[in-house]
C-alpha cells in the first residue's frame, strides 16, 4: 500500500508531466518548479540545476534554490570539478552523505558563501545518454542521511527536467527558425525591425502616425547612425502607399555625373556607356515614395531639378527631351547643419523650404537611454545566430557599460559592439571587456548639465532592468528579491513604484 508520502510524490509528477506536454514555454519556471518539487518531496535544504556547457568545459548555475540561492549562481564550476563536475563527466548519480571528507568535494563555493554542504544527492539529466546537466539537493532536514530511495525519486525528477530542456530547445530552435525566415522577409523587402522604448521615440512615432497619411515632404534631421532610415520607412508603411514601392538613394554615395541618371534615369546614347535606355528611381518610385538621404550633399545643379520634380511632378531623363510626370513623396535625411548650408548659399532655400514642410529630429541614443536594453537584446539575438553561438544576455558590468556610454555613433555604433562581442564573447553573458567601449567616452565625464541628466536616466534605466532581473530570479517575490539585493523591503517596494517595474514585467 502507497504511503502518503509516495502518493504526494506521484501526483506530483503526474502535474509536473502535464505541464511538460503541454505548450507550456517557460522552461525556466518549469525547470524551477520541478527543482522545488524534488527538494520539498526529498526532504533537502537547497538545491540546484546546472546545465553543462560542453564547448567551455564548465557547468553554470541556472537555478539555485535555498538561502544562499542567488548567491550561488554567481559560481561556474569546471567540468570534472566538485561533486557535481564528477557526476557530469562519470554520467553516473551519486549519494554522499558526510560531504565534507568526500574528496571531490569542492568547499571553496560553500566557504564563500558561508552556506556548509553537510549532506549530498547528485543526479545527471540526460539527452539521449549524453549528460546535459545535474540536479543536486543539498543538506537533508533534520541531519538525516539521503536515501536510495531519495536518490531514484530524484533521478525521476531529473529525467522530467531532461524531457523540458528538450522540448524548450526544440521550442527555441523553431522560433529561432522562424524568427530567421521572418529577419530574411523583412530584409528581402528592404525594411528594418523598429525597437522603441523611450518617450522621446514613443512621441516621434505619434507624430509620424499623423504625418504618415498626407503627401507631404518630410525633412528628418539627426546625427549619423541614429536611425533615420528607419523612421523614413515607418512613414512609408503608416501611409497610404504603403503597398507601392519605397525607393532608397543616398545622395552622398555617388559622384554628380551618376546621380542624375540614378534619380531620373537616361535614354540610349546620353553618354558613353549608356547602351540602353533605363529607368531612374523617381519613375521606379511612382505612386510610392522615394527617401533621399544624405540631402545636404545633393549638387546644386540637382536641387533645381529635384525643385521642379516637387513642384511640377516632373522631370527629363539624362539625354532626353520628353518630360515625365510621376507621383511621389519625398522623405530627405541629413546630419548636417541644413540652415547653415542655405545661409552660404550651398543649399538652395527654396528646395528646402519645401522638404521641411514637416520636420523631425530624431534625438541620439544618449538622450533615449532606455531604448538601449531593448536594442542591445535585439542585436544580440540578431548576431548570437550569425555567429551561431549561445549567449544568456548581457552581465550588469556589461550593460552598466551601454547606458554610461555617449554612443557618438549612435545606433550603428551600438549594432558594431555588439556584433564584435558576438565574435570575441567566450562566456555565456557579454562581458564589459567584450563590448570594447572607450571608457574615455562616457556621459558622465563631460561635466555638463545635459550630460549629469542623462547620466542620471541611465542610472536608472541600469537600476530598472537590474531589479527586475533579480525579481525575475525569485519569481517576482519581493520578500525573497529583498534578501537577495541586502534592502528592506519597503524599500524595495517604493523602488519598484518610482522605476515603474511592473510595467517592464507587463511589457
Amino acid at each position: 500500500m502507497l504511503s502518503t508520502i509516495d502518493i504526494q510524490k506521484f501526483n506530483t509528477l503526474i502535474e509536473i508531466n502535464a505541464l511538460i506536454n503541454s505548450n507550456y514555454t517557460d522552461v525556466d519556471e518549469l525547470l524551477t518548479r520541478i527543482l522545488e518539487s524534488a527538494t520539498r518531496l526529498c526532504d533537502g535544504e537547497a538545491s540546484s540545476l546546472l546545465m553543462v556547457d560542453h564547448e567551455r568545459g564548465e557547468l553554470q548555475f541556472k537555478i539555485a534554490l535555498g538561502i544562499k540561492g542567488a548567491e550561488v549562481k554567481k559560481f561556474t564550476v569546471k567540468f570534472g570539478e566538485g561533486i557535481a563536475g564528477w557526476v557530469a563527466a562519470n554520467n553516473e548519480s551519486v549519494i554522499v552523505n558526510d560531504v565534507i571528507n568526500d574528496k571531490r568535494h569542492l568547499s571553496a563555493i560553500s566557504n564563500q558563501i558561508g552556506y556548509p554542504s553537510k549532506t549530498m544527492l547528485a543526479v545527471p539529466m540526460h539527452n539521449r545518454d549524453e549528460c546535459v546537466g545535474v540536479i543536486e539537493l543539498l543538506n537533508k532536514k533534520d541531519n538525516h542521511y539521503f536515501t536510495n530511495d531519495d536518490l531514484e525519486w530524484l533521478e525521476i525528477f531529473a529525467n522530467q527536467a531532461a524531457i523540458a530542456i528538450q522540448n524548450a530547445r526544440s521550442f527555441e530552435h523553431a522560433r529561432l527558425a522562424v524568427e530567421s525566415l521572418q529577419d530574411q522577409i523583412k530584409t528581402d523587402m528592404g525594411y528594418h525591425t523598429m525597437i522603441a522604448k523611450s518617450p522621446a521615440i514613443i512621441e516621434k512615432l505619434e507624430i509620424i502616425d499623423r504625418i504618415a497619411k498626407t503627401d507631404s515632404s518630410v525633412l528628418i534631421l539627426g546625427e549619423s547612425g541614429v536611425g533615420k532610415e528607419i523612421f523614413a520607412e515607418q512613414i512609408h508603411l503608416r501611409s497610404p502607399r504603403r503597398k507601392a514601392p519605397f525607393i532608397r538613394v543616398n545622395c552622398a554615395a555617388l559622384p554628380e555625373g551618376l546621380l542624375e541618371s540614378e534619380l531620373f534615369g537616361h535614354v540610349k546614347g546620353a553618354f558613353t556607356g549608356a547602351i540602353q535606355t533605363r529607368r531612374g528611381r523617381f519613375e521606379l518610385a511612382n505612386n510610392g515614395t522615394i527617401f533621399l538621404d544624405e540631402i545636404g550633399d545633393l549638387p546644386l545643379p540637382l536641387q533645381a531639378k529635384l525643385l521642379r520634380v516637387i513642384q511640377q511632378k516632373t522631370f527629363e531623363k539624362v539625354g532626353s527631351e520628353t518630360s515625365l510626370t510621376v507621383n511621389v513623396r519625398i522623405l530627405a535625411a541629413t546630419n548636417k547643419d541644413i540652415e547653415t548650408l542655405v545661409d552660404k548659399g550651398e543649399f538652395r532655400s527654396d528646395l528646402y523650404y519645401r522638404l521641411n514642410v514637416l520636420p523631425i529630429y530624431v534625438p541620439p541614443l544618449r538622450q533615449r537611454t532606455e531604448d538601449i536594453p531593448e536594442l542591445a537584446e535585439y542585436f544580440l539575438k540578431k548576431f548570437a545566430r550569425e555567429t551561431k553561438k549561445q549567449f544568456a544576455g548581457f552581465s550588469n558590468e556589461a550593460m552598466e557599460a551601454m547606458l554610461s556610454y555617449s554612443w557618438p555613433g549612435n545606433i550603428r555604433e551600438l549594432e558594431n559592439a555588439i556584433e564584435r562581442s558576438c565574435v570575441i564573447g567566450k562566456n555565456s553573458w557579454i562581458r564589459k571587456e567584450d563590448l570594447f567601449l572607450n571608457s574615455g567616452n562616457e556621459t558622465g565625464s563631460e561635466g555638463e548639465g545635459e550630460g549629469a541628466r542623462d547620466l542620471k536616466t541611465a542610472i536608472n534605466v541600469f537600476k530598472a532592468h537590474f531589479i527586475q532581473k533579480v525579481l525575475e530570479e525569485n519569481n517576482w517575490n519581493q520578500t525573497e528579491t529583498a534578501k537577495s539585493l541586502d534592502i528592506q523591503r519597503t524599500y524595495l517596494s517604493r523602488l519598484i513604484k518610482e522605476l515603474d517595474i511592473m510595467n517592464l514585467k507587463e511589457k
